[in-house]
């Protein structure tokens, strides 16, 4: 991944951003994905605190269950209420090209996304104490179809750091999703749910858990629950461990979970503080039949969440 930003572009703090991915190279879980977008942001609009921005992004998705490519353009506002409360609301439209089990179809949708996000940690890729808390609500409209609905989804995490300068951290994680109104088949893929992973669920394979609809065929759910918890521990110099719990939820119905799935995994890591934050090394199994049996690891910088 890289970007590009001018950080001036019309000489009153403008900032121009052009972002580029590539993902999943050399993976067992789905093919290569490519992500470019662009996005401009004027700040103080309409008030010292709101500002204005201008997007477009082109994508493809290659996951293990579906196949999409789409295109999103759009614009909207930001503002800032405090120091730990932001929040972002706008308008866009995307178009969405589809191969899973169901077969080929494509998508139009006007969305009208709407974020909140308070974050007070102390520092967010080695967080001792503070809250983080994420809510976006995406209600859209279908443009080649009648179907109308909205997608929810929430983030939030706690910290606690007791004993000496916080040395010892007990971390939680709570995420919940919702997408209501509109059919499995009236919504990207990417918009619908699905568990397992670094993300969501340790110890399980990557978007391992999700809506069964027979005959080998799978879909992502239209509800998502997921919890967990780490304990954080100094073991000497700039080493700590790890243990930690996870547990997932996929549901076809949009509330409550009855129409779906549980699944869970537990391990152990090490992280390396270094300069930009922490390098994370974690080893995680399924806590179910396969408990001890499979495995999977993890590698990346910053803590898990």
């Amino acid at each position: 991944s890289g970007f590009w930003m001018h950080r001036n572009l019309l000489g009153g703090a403008e900032r121009f951003r052009i972002d580029g991915e590539i993902g999943g190279i050399g993976g067992d879980s789905g093919g290569t994905d490519y992500r470019v977008s662009a996005r401009f942001d004027r700040p103080a609009t309409f008030t010292p605190d709101t500002g204005f921005f201008l997007e477009a992004r082109a994508q493809e998705l290659d996951e293990p269950d579906f196949r999409e490519r789409s295109v999103r353009v759009g614009a909207g506002l930001t503002h800032i209420f405090s120091e730990e409360l932001t929040g972002e609301a706008g308008i866009a439209y995307q178009f969405t090209d589809i191969n899973d089990d169901l077969g080929s179809r494509t998508l139009e949708h006007l969305l009208f996304p709407a974020s909140l996000t308070f974050d007070n940690r102390d520092e967010p890729v080695d967080a001792r104490s503070g809250y983080y808390a994420a809510l976006e609500v995406t209600p859209f409209l279908g443009l080649d179809q009648s179907s109308a609905g909205a997608r929810v989804y929430g983030d939030a995490r706690a910290y606690l750091g007791v004993g000496e300068d916080d040395s010892f951290v007990f971390a939680f994680r709570a995420q919940a999703g919702s997408v209501a109104g509109a059919g499995l088949t009236e919504v990207p893929p990417a918009m619908l749910f699905f568990s397992g992973g670094a993300g969501t669920v340790r110890g399980q394979p990557y978007q391992s858990l999700a809506v069964n609809l027979g005959g080998g065929n799978r879909l992502g759910g239209r509800s998502f629950l997921a919890f967990s918890g780490e304990v954080r521990a100094p073991v000497g110099g700039k080493f700590s461990a790890v243990a930690f719990a996870d547990t997932g939820f996929v549901g076809q119905d949009s509330w409550g979970t009855e129409n779906g799935e549980w699944h869970s995994g537990a391990g152990f890591g090490v992280r390396y503080e270094t300069g930009i934050g922490p390098i994370r090394v974690d080893i995680a199994t399924p806590l179910d039949d396969d408990a001890g049996e499979n495995f999977e690891l993890y590698i990346g910088i910053g803590q898990a969440f």
